[in-house]
């Protein structure tokens, strides 16, 4: 499992840089990704980012994960790393239990 850390603001080519991360995803047909949006949570810099009811624009801690075969996922982290300025990057082994699809069904 990759796990892309980055804010809600980060950027790329003037689109947010979760929406571009997923676009990749499907491109290099990987098997899924899901992005969660913190409540709060610090960052690099050690600032604290959390939800404000009064502000207009929030910046957010964002988590991507994806699933994958490790090959495929080494070479995605290779197509995606010119694009991401600020972000942390975690790769943990992930035992697949079931894997459910109209079209496919693996059980390890």
């Amino acid at each position: 499992m990759l796990k892309i850390y980055i804010d809600t603001t980060d950027k790329f080519e003037d689109s947010p840089l979760w929406e571009v991360l997923l676009k990749k995803v499907k491109e290099e047909k990987l098997a899924g990704a899901t992005v969660h949006k913190a409540v709060a949570g610090i960052g690099a810099f050690s600032e604290v980012r959390s939800f404000k009811v009064w502000a207009l624009s929030q910046e957010l801690p964002l988590v991507i994960e994806i699933i994958d075969d490790e090959e495929k996922i080494y070479s995605f982290l290779e197509s995606i790393d010119a694009m991401m300025q600020n972000a942390l990057v975690t790769l943990t082994d992930t035992e697949v239990i079931r894997y459910k699809h109209e079209n496919f069904q693996r059980e390890a």
